[in-house]
């Protein structure tokens, strides 16, 4: 199965590789850049760390260099090859991972396949069609990709104007399945990338004595009425005792046992 080899702008060295970003890596990239960075002293420390990380995505085999039969096996175009940081432990060869059955699909590298390969993969799947798919499956695949199916006698699938032909106008790549004199019809298209919205800290200064300090802006705003904050709290509390105050109503006297004294 060919490789869907895409550069990579965001890792800018070996040392940023994570288990997202590593499925979007080629074997060659890693392997520039490891070498251009095996060399720095540190390196050893984080190498160990960074080998498993590759292990995700390739295949990692180590092999000494000074064996003729080792190197020659791996020297075809498959893999790529990079030395540790300490010349004694000999040489690494790293090789992409093949997708070659549904199974293997996860939901970190169904994100770096093409609808067609997806839809290669469902066509080896015993033939089956979507329904043969586990539902823990159907979820790893529509995590990355938009789908819908449709079954339709085989003399309509093809019909003018009909749902195949505006799924691929839509720019859904689409298998065809035949199940007796029906059509089963897999529509799939890449889901685009859902960037993620990264939310700023407000920083605020503090004086000697841990008060927040505002800017002439802040006290803008909090003062549109052109008072300062203590006055404006000072006037608020006034309208409030006022707006709650009620006259005090008439006490009438009362007689020893507590009953009001009727007026003469």
């Amino acid at each position: 199965m060919k490789e869907e080899k895409k550069s990579n702008f965001s890792v800018e060295s070996v040392q940023d590789l994570n288990s997202s970003n590593i499925w979007s890596m080629t074997a060659e990239q890693i392997g520039t850049m490891w070498e251009k960075e095996r060399v720095e002293e540190d390196f050893s420390i984080v190498e160990d760390k960074l080998l498993n990380t590759i292990r995700l995505a390739f295949e990692v085999v180590h092999f000494n260099e000074d064996d003729e039969r080792e190197a020659r096996k791996y020297s075809n175009l498959n893999w790529v090859k990079f030395h540790h940081c300490k010349h004694g432990k000999g040489c690494v060869a790293i090789r992409r991972k093949a997708i070659t059955r549904i199974t293997d699909l996860s939901y970190e590298n169904v994100k770096h396949i093409s609808a067609p390969v997806l839809l290669d993969l469902i066509d080896k799947n015993f033939g089956g069609g979507w329904d043969s798919i586990s539902l823990a499956l159907k979820d790893i695949i529509e995590s990355g990709f938009d789908i819908s199916t449709t079954q339709l006698p085989a003399s309509r699938i093809h019909a003018p104007g009909g749902t195949l032909e505006k799924k691929v106008a839509q720019g859904y790549d689409v298998l065809e399945i035949t199940k007796g004199t029906w059509i089963e019809a897999i529509f799939a298209k890449k889901k685009d990338p859902v960037e993620k919205l990264k939310l700023e800290p407000i920083h605020k200064e503090y004086d000697d004595d841990g008060n927040p300090i505002y800017d002439d802006d802040d006290d803008n705003e909090d003062n549109e009425d052109g008072m300062d904050g203590d006055d404006a709290e000072d006037d608020e509390s006034d309208d409030t005792f006022y707006s709650s105050y009620s006259e005090e109503a008439e006490v009438k006297e009362e007689d020893e046992e507590g009953f009001p004294l009727e007026e003469e």
